[in-house]
């Protein structure tokens, strides 16, 4: 069922006409008693779910009873004052917190027979679908899931379900629906809305979750010519059919293909929102199709301070690094610590540029030592800024001062840039079945 679906590549979206969708959405939801909102975490500061979250708390607090999950997913606890700048005005004790290890209950499993099947025969493994108990004990009137469609490295374009079996899955389904991702190829999937991990979560909403009331509000954000970030379009339904024409406008807003490739790409992380290489990673995966053989990414983040978001990932990055896929594999067979942490070991994968350009890290948190040690090249951040300074920096291609030509992207978790016969090429391994 549609609620509601407005928006195209040239919208503007307000807020008024927002509040009046979403008032209509709860309308034909009828009487809503308790209501758990599913938002994501810090790292999608600029979706647009935090001001969707306040209003939907607005409306329904005079006579719902309110829970808030952010979807952490992997990802760290939202500090006070991120909850404070995402979700202003909204008490803290009404915030609950996924813990993707120990806060679970099992809702059903997939045969190693069907994983093969939704994989087109890329792995055999069984795989638990475990979520936050929260979701199936708490006797809810609506869940409802809120998040922006953008593409993405480990399904091909993000949110949807995955809010629900990643945001607040457990263990065995992030790591194994990672490992598939990681395994099928980021560059294969990314900016289309099929995906063998889209089919396994899709497997699960049809199968496992069905009896639970999910509606979801998804956006679809873009820049306007003066590079500040609007909603181009918004909807909100309970099933795929919403998803696909989100997805379906995401695509033309949120992909950027150029008629050539770069011999250096610069990317810049917002230093409040990337903490974390786990994260900042996004910078490898949105821009690697634009970047030539032999280029170079350049990456400017002042506020990343670790590799992983928890000790052991960040202890296994640390101890194996981002090398070449076929290494990390064979690492696989050898290491137990590498089995048991599939997550991990597919953030190292996706983010590996398989020896065909160099990543260099402009740090200012991190030490040469640290970032040489996991096979990254390290510049000093207020150094490489004298040079490439993001505030003088615009958006695409720049000439600098001594005629070299680069790429510049401010935000590189909101698209994908890639040169156009790169993008094409992938598509085609895609609808053809084969493996990268």
């Amino acid at each position: 069922m549609i609620y509601f679906s407005k928006g195209n590549a040239n919208s503007a979206i307000d807020n008024n006409c927002i509040s009046d969708l979403i008032d209509q959405m709860l309308k034909k939801m009828g009487n809503l008693n308790r209501v758990l909102i599913l938002p994501p975490d810090f790292t999608r500061y600029h979706s647009f779910a935090g001001e969707i979250t306040c209003m939907l708390y607005e409306k329904l607090k005079k006579n719902s009873h309110i829970e808030i999950m952010p979807a952490l997913g992997t990802h760290l606890p939202m500090t006070e004052e991120e909850l404070d700048r995402m979700y202003p005005g909204i008490p803290h004790d009404i915030f609950r917190r996924h813990d993707w290890k120990n806060d679970v209950v099992r809702i059903g499993a997939i045969s190693e027979t069907k994983i093969k099947e939704l994989t087109n025969g890329l792995v055999d493994f069984p795989l638990n679908c475990e979520i936050n108990k929260t979701l199936v004990e708490g006797r809810w009137d609506q869940i409802i899931s809120v998040g922006q469609l953008v593409p993405h490295e480990l399904i091909g374009i993000a949110n949807f379900n995955k809010n629900i079996f990643i945001g607040a899955g457990g263990k065995d389904i992030i790591d194994k629906t990672h490992f598939i991702g990681a395994l099928y190829g980021t560059e294969k999937m990314m900016g289309h809305a099929g995906s063998p991990v889209r089919n396994v979560l899709n497997y699960m909403s049809e199968n496992m979750t069905a009896h639970l009331p999910i509606s979801y509000i998804l956006t679809v954000r873009g820049f306007n010519k003066n590079r500040q970030i609007v909603t181009r379009g918004i909807y909100a339904g309970n099933d795929e059919e919403i998803y696909l024409k989100a997805a379906s406008l995401c695509q033309e807003v949120n992909i950027t293909l150029l008629d050539k490739e770069y011999k250096k790409v610069i990317a810049f992380l917002d230093p409040e929102e990337f903490k974390s290489t786990w994260v900042g990673t996004k910078a490898i995966c949105r821009t690697r199709m634009a970047i030539a053989d032999g280029g170079e990414l350049i990456i400017l983040c002042p506020g990343i301070n670790t590799f992983g978001e928890d000790p052991v990932n960040d202890r296994i990055i640390r101890e194996y690094g981002y090398q070449p896929i076929a290494k990390l594999l064979k690492l696989l067979q050898e290491n137990d610590d590498l089995a048991a942490n599939l997550a991990t070991l597919s953030a190292l994968m996706i983010s590996s540029p398989e020896n065909r350009f160099k990543i260099t890290y402009g740090a200012k948190k991190l030490s040469r030592q640290e970032i040489e040690s996991v096979h990254c090249n390290y510049a000093n951040y207020d150094e490489i800024i004298k040079k490439y300074d993001p505030a003088a920096l615009r958006e695409g291609e720049n000439i600098m001062p001594d005629g070299e030509e680069i790429f510049y992207v401010s935000n590189p978790a909101q698209g994908l840039w890639a040169e156009i016969q790169r993008f094409r090429r992938n598509e085609q391994n895609l609808l053809s079945g084969e493996r990268m």
